[in-house]
Formats: structure tokens, sequence, C-alpha cells
């Protein structure tokens, strides 16, 4: 065998043997941690109202309540810089938070258990609320984890295992759809609400990463706010230089065909009829196996080629599992099972491919000093946005038919992959997140 053979083989191997050590496995708790919370809102609840006669264009703009997601940017820096009483001697500074934030999960779940969408809305969208904001915060903490936890050449790699967990709570969530089927919605969220019991408990056994120092805190006020908030957004700027405008770009609209196809995605199983054991089984089996499929090539398409390579190829089966969607609105029945299961584990494929390219990019534009602050602002780009439009989702899929509106955010990823494309091939390294993490001038 040739020695670059051998080498190739090595690295390969290598790169699969990364994800059996401890950091992994704790990653893969976070991001089902992370995910749950939000699948419960975004998903279930959706699937619930619909069971009920609650009209698309209601469950459409009851997404909203997800625009949490969207503006967690503006306590990320109470995140990353206050400390709570008795929790962060106790825990440190990043499990402490992500503690509070699961007990608010909890709290939330208990609420929309216990409420009744036949008799108005009010009860189940406090608890949806408190759920909304809950997971927001768990996110803000756990994305600070990950990038403190590991450097930037392991980025992708953990990204790989926390999608590879989100997924498991979609998954697990499924379940939770197969159980209202056996016994009732209240059931179904109680069970959801004792999984996260069970993640806080095995957040106590996560090692609380070192931190980077942080800048001595400023007397005046003024001062302080700007070293929380204004320092790291600036930080953008200094290290993209006029190639923020496309990266932005980039990063808010890069999910936008799954952010919209995804609400009504429920509704859709409902409408055609499908019993919802089944496609709690169907998530919860075929499902798995296609997520754990994408989210790891996803992490090695990253880890050998680039994030951006990863992107397009992400953008491109984006389209195609997207647009399956509308072959099953247009063809399937209840009784189409099968069709089902190959479009609902292509999608999970998309996903978690998807998601991990983009956690690693998203990853490689910020600061450890500030990385809940400025991951958080990152997100929010893509969140408020596509949350906002996703909101229309009912009403597109009321005025344009299932077929045609999955056709439409199907060509969503079109655009993105021509941005990737002129990123690729233009861009500065800080752009294209091939450069330390540390703050540096904007290659032009």
């Amino acid at each position: 065998m040739a020695e670059a053979d051998v080498v190739r083989k090595k690295a390969w191997r290598d790169a699969f043997a990364t994800y059996g050590r401890p950091i992994m496995l704790a990653m893969l708790i976070l991001g089902f941690g992370s995910g749950l919370p939000l699948m419960m809102v975004f998903s279930k609840v959706s699937y619930w109202l619909r069971d009920v006669g609650i009209e698309r264009s209601t469950i459409g703009f009851f997404y909203w309540i997800t625009l949490s997601y969207a503006m967690k940017w503006m306590w990320a820096p109470i995140v990353d810089r206050m400390k709570i009483p008795f929790l962060t001697d106790a825990l440190g500074k990043r499990r402490s938070w992500m503690m509070l934030a699961i007990l608010g999960t909890i709290i939330g779940l208990f609420i929309v258990a216990f409420s009744n969408p036949a008799n108005g809305l009010l009860v189940i969208l406090a608890g949806a609320f408190i759920l909304s904001y809950s997971g927001a915060t768990l996110d803000i903490s756990i994305d600070a984890w990950r990038i403190e936890s590991a450097p930037q050449v392991e980025q992708a790699n953990m990204a790989a295992a926390y999608v590879l967990g989100y997924r498991g709570a979609i998954f697990f969530s499924g379940f939770g759809l197969a159980i209202s089927e056996w016994s009732n919605w209240t059931v179904s969220f109680l069970v959801m609400a004792a999984a996260m019991g069970v993640v806080a408990v095995l957040v106590l056994l996560v090692k609380e990463p070192s931190h980077p120092a942080e800048p001595k805190a400023p007397v005046k006020l003024g001062a302080q706010i700007g070293s929380a908030i204004i320092e790291p957004f600036k930080q953008f700027w200094v290290r993209l230089g006029a190639w923020i405008v496309p990266v932005f770009l980039l990063v808010t609209f890069y999910r936008l065909s799954d952010f919209t196809m995804g609400v009504m995605a429920s509704p859709l199983y409902s409408d055609l009829g499908f019993d919802r054991a089944i496609v709690g089984g169907i998530q919860s089996g075929p499902g798995l196996v296609a997520t754990i499929a994408g989210g790891f090539l996803g992490g090695l398409i990253a880890y050998k080629f680039g994030v951006l390579r990863a992107m397009l190829a992400g953008a491109l089966i984006t389209f195609a599992t997207n647009a399956a969607f509308a072959w099953l609105a247009a063809t399937g029945t209840s009784e189409s099972v099968g069709m089902l299961a190959i479009v609902i584990s292509a999608d999970n494929v998309a996903a978690g491919f998807v998601g991990t390219a983009f956690i690693a990019y998203l990853s490689s534009l910020t600061d450890p000093v500030n990385a809940a602050t400025q991951y958080a602002l990152l997100s929010s780009l893509y969140a408020f946005i596509n949350k906002f439009i996703a909101g229309f989702s009912g009403v597109m899929a009321d005025s344009l038919g299932y077929v045609n509106f999955f056709l439409v955010t199907a060509g969503y990823a079109l655009p993105t992959a021509l941005l990737i494309m002129f990123l690729m091939a233009r861009g500065s390294d800080a752009a294209k997140g091939t450069v330390s993490l540390e703050s540096k001038p904007a290659e032009t």
C-alpha cells in the first residue's frame, strides 16, 4: 500500500476515533437537552393543535412563540457574565445556567401537559412561552460550553455529536407522539418533562470547561455595557471587515427552507390521516439511522473538505429532501407508510448533515472570550428572520396548497448555494471560517 494511502486511511480512522471520547458523549447529552424543548413547541404542540381542529394559519402564527431563540442575544451577555447565587459556585459558569434553564423547561412542560387547547389557547401559550425561553437560555449555555470545551479543529466533530443528540431528542419526541396515541397528550408531555429531569442529573457529570481570562470589569456602568455587549459585536467587524455582509446573509438565510417547511410537516401528517404511533415510530426508528448517517457524514465532510463545501452539499440535499414532501403531499394517503418513511428519513439525513456543517461554520466565527454572546447573535440572525417567515407557513399552505408550498420552501435553498460558491471563490479566510478564533483584522 502506498504511503499516501496509509496516511489517508489513518486520517479517516482518527476522524472516526474522536467520537469515542468522553467529551463527545457529554456533547451528545447536551445536544439532546437542547433539542427536546424546541421540538415539543415546534412539532408536537402543532400536531396536537391540528388534531383538535385548530386552523393551519393559527398554528403557523403560534410558531412565533419560538422567536425566543431569535432574541436570545439580548440576554446572552448575562449568561456570559452573571453568576447565579449558590449554583455558579457549586456547578461552574456554564453548568449553573444549564441547570436553571432545564428547570424552566420542566415547568413549561408541566403547564402544557395540564392545559386543554379546546378550552382556549391562553394557558398552553403561557406554558409554551416558558418552555421556549428556557430552551433558548439552555442553548446559550450549551453553545458556550461547546466552544470552550474543544479547539476550533474539533468543532465540526463536536457539532456532529451535538446534532446527533439534538436529533435524538427529535426521535424521543416522536416516541412522545406514540405515547399520545396510546394514552393521551398529558402523559406524553409529562414523560418529556421527566426526560429533561434526567438531563439535569447528567449535567452534574459533565465537566465544566476552563474559561478564557475575562477582561477586568470596568467600574463605570457605561463601560460595563460596552465590555459585555458592544465589544463582542465589534469583534465581528474587526475580523470580517466588508465580508461581514455576505457572511451574515449566508448565516441568516441558510436554514430558511428547513424552518418554513418544518412548521407544516406535522399538520400534513395529520391531514393525510397517518396514525400518530406510526409517525412517531418512523421518527424513532428509520429516522434514527438516517440522522446518525447525516450527522456523522456532515461532520466528516466538514472535517476533511472544509465547512463551506459541506454547507454547499447540505444546501443541495435540502433542496431535494424538501421537495420530497411535495411528492408525499401530491400522492400520499394514510396507507402510504413506506413513502412516509422515505420522506422522513431523507429529511433527517439532510437535517443532520446541514446542522453539523452549519454549527461548525458559526463556531468558526466566534471568539471564546465572548462565545455565548457572539454565537447567540449569529444564531439569532437566522432564527429571527426564518421564524418570522415561518409564522406565515400556515397562510402559505392554505393559499398555495401543500404541494406548491413544499416546492417553494425547497427553492429557498438555491440562492444560499450560490452565495456559498461566491464565498468559496472570493471570500477572505475569515469569511470562509478557516482562521483562528482570535480577533484579528479581516483580509480584504
